[in-house]
C-alpha cells in the first residue's frame, strides 16, 4: 500500500532540477505544473485527479523538468523507487524497452519545445 501525502494549496510536490526518487497518483485535488522562464514561473499544465505526476524524471533517472504545486488542497499517493523497481523486474524485457524508448522521444519533443 502506498503512502499518502496531503498538500494545502500552493505547497510544491516537485521542485525543478531536483532528484528523483518517486512519482505520485493524484487522488484528489488540482496540480499546476510550472517551468521557469526568465525569472518567474510559467503554468505549462495541470494535472487532475486519476492522474501520474513525475513519472518521467521517476523512469529515466534523470533530474525533474519541472515544478509541480497544489493549486487546491490536494492528495497524492507516494510510488517509491524501490517499490516500482521490484515491479519492474517481473515485466519482459520487451516492455522495460518500450517505456524507455517513449520516455526518450518525449524528452527530445520537450527539448524542442520554446515556453
Amino acid at each position: 500500500m502506498a503512502d499518502i501525502k496531503v498538500l494545502l494549496k500552493d505547497d510544491y510536490l516537485i521542485r525543478e532540477k531536483s532528484e528523483s526518487t518517486e512519482m505520485y497518483y493524484l487522488k484528489d485535488g488540482t496540480l499546476g505544473v510550472y517551468k521557469i522562464k526568465g525569472d518567474q514561473e510559467v503554468q505549462i499544465e495541470t494535472i487532475y485527479s486519476g492522474e501520474i505526476v513525475g513519472e518521467m524524471s521517476f523512469l529515466d533517472k534523470n533530474p525533474r523538468s519541472a515544478s509541480v504545486k497544489a493549486l487546491t488542497d490536494a492528495t497524492v499517493a507516494v510510488i517509491p523507487r524501490e517499490q516500482f523497481d521490484s515491479f519492474m523486474e517481473s515485466l519482459p524485457a520487451w516492455f522495460k524497452a518500450l517505456i524507455n524508448t517513449l520516455l526518450q522521444r518525449l524528452r527530445k519533443a520537450n527539448a524542442r519545445i520554446k515556453i
